[in-house]
Order: C-alpha cells, then sequence, then structure tokens
C-alpha cells in the first residue's frame, strides 16, 4: 500500500502543477478563507478520487465526462455572474458568518467536483487503480491533489491581501468565466484543444479590456470620480 501512495501521491501532485484545479483554487481563496477552500477541495477531491479507484478497480469503463464537463462549465459561468453582482446581504445576515461560511463551502466543493469529474487527474487515477491497490491509490492521489492545490490557496490568501476589493471582484469574476468556458468547450468538443483556446481567448480579451480601461483613465484625468466628503473626511481622521 505505502508504494501505491507514494507513486499515485507523486503522480497527481506533478499532474496538479499548472492544472486550472491550481487556478481554481487560487481564485476561492482570493474570496473565501483559505480553510474554507482548502476544506471544500479536500471533500471534493476524496470523493472524485473514490469514484475514480472504483472505475479503474472494479469496472474499467469510461465515464460521460462531456456531459459532465457541460454541467461543470455551466456552473462556474453562474459563478462569475455571482460574483460580479456581490453579495446582497441584510446587516442581520452579514453577522451571521456560519451561513456565510457554510455556502462558500458548497460552492468550492460542488464547483471542484464537477471540474475534476473527466479531468487529466481523474483519468490517471483510474489507470493507477487498475493495477495497484486501489486504497492506496485513493489516498495517495487524494493528498497529492490538496498538497498541490493547498500551494495555489497560499498564492490567492497572500494576493487576497494586497489587491483592492474591486480588483479581486473583478479578477475572479473573470478567471471564473474561463473556467466555465473551457469547461463548456471541452464538453461539447472533447479531445480537441477548444476549451484552452476559448478560456484563453475570454482571459485575453479581460485582460486588453483592462489595459484599455487603465490607458483611457491615465488619458482623461479628469474624468475620474471625485472622492466623497464622508471619504474626505475619513482620510483626514487617519492621517
Amino acid at each position: 500500500m505505502l508504494a501505491a501512495i507514494l507513486l499515485s501521491f507523486g503522480v497527481i501532485f506533478v499532474a496538479e502543477l499548472g492544472d486550472k484545479s491550481q487556478l481554481m483554487a487560487m481564485t476561492f481563496a482570493l474570496r473565501y478563507r483559505w480553510w474554507v477552500v482548502l476544506g471544500g477541495i479536500t471533500i471534493a477531491t476524496t470523493l472524485v478520487h473514490l469514484v475514480s479507484v472504483g472505475v479503474g478497480h472494479y469496472l474499467g469503463v469510461a465515464m460521460p465526462t462531456a456531459a459532465i464537463s457541460i454541467v461543470g462549465g455551466i456552473a462556474f459561468l453562474i459563478f462569475g455572474l455571482w460574483t460580479l453582482r456581490g453579495d446582497d446581504l441584510t446587516e442581520d445576515e452579514q453577522n451571521k458568518a456560519g451561513r456565510v461560511t457554510r455556502s462558500a463551502f458548497i460552492a468550492v466543493a460542488s464547483a471542484f467536483f464537477l471540474a475534476e469529474l473527466g479531468d487529466k487527474t481523474m483519468l490517471a487515477t483510474i489507470t493507477l487503480a487498475t493495477d495497484n491497490d486501489w486504497v492506496g491509490i485513493w489516498i495517495g492521489s487524494t493528498i497529492g491533489m490538496v498538497a498541490a492545490d493547498a500551494l495555489a490557496i497560499i498564492v490567492g490568501s497572500v494576493l487576497g491581501k494586497h489587491l483592492p476589493e474591486g480588483f479581486i471582484k473583478i479578477g475572479a469574476a473573470v478567471l471564473f468565466f474561463v473556467f466555465g468556458v473551457w469547461l463548456l468547450l471541452e464538453g461539447i468538443f472533447p479531445g480537441s484543444s477548444a476549451g484552452i483556446i476559448g478560456g484563453a481567448i475570454v482571459l485575453g480579451t479581460a485582460v486588453t479590456g483592462a489595459m484599455i480601461r487603465l490607458m483611457w483613465k491615465r488619458a482623461h484625468p479628469e474624468q475620474l470620480p471625485k472622492p466623497t466628503p464622508e471619504a474626505v473626511e475619513q482620510t483626514g481622521k487617519t492621517t
């Protein structure tokens, strides 16, 4: 079993480096607390890899990954719109942190569960489970993926502390749209590069738009919104 754990840990950890799952983890870490994101990823990964080793060890058949990718893509597009809209909570609801935490945990866990079904890490886990101890493969692959995504969570948490709230909101929404288009096109055109190309186009369009907006603001500083009297007063109190 130890050999299977070490083998699957190494394979999945390396496979996750630079994968969309790491980018997803970083995106969620920009919006939610790190332990909520890590907990959601751990639960989703445990379930997905349990399915993977079951398929590899007992069934040996392929899952309908195209349909799953389409559902996952639609879910991420909804996450993007939700992020842009923002949270519209009453003052009483804002004080109930537990409710927000539960919603964030469910969002992270469900998003990763849908995204990982049919992903290359799942396929790698299935392959490893066909001729290795399935329990060891399950444990090692789960730990390997969580460890790789934990690195991305650290990056996202650090960035979240140094970036403006507006930038984080728009950036997270854009990344959700990238993932949504990526998964959606992967499901519609399986086996092609349409998902990666579509996601890159969305990301490139967003970056280009942001650069144009920044250049326009620098060229027209007189049209920037003026600070409100309350903001000026607050600034005077802090200096």
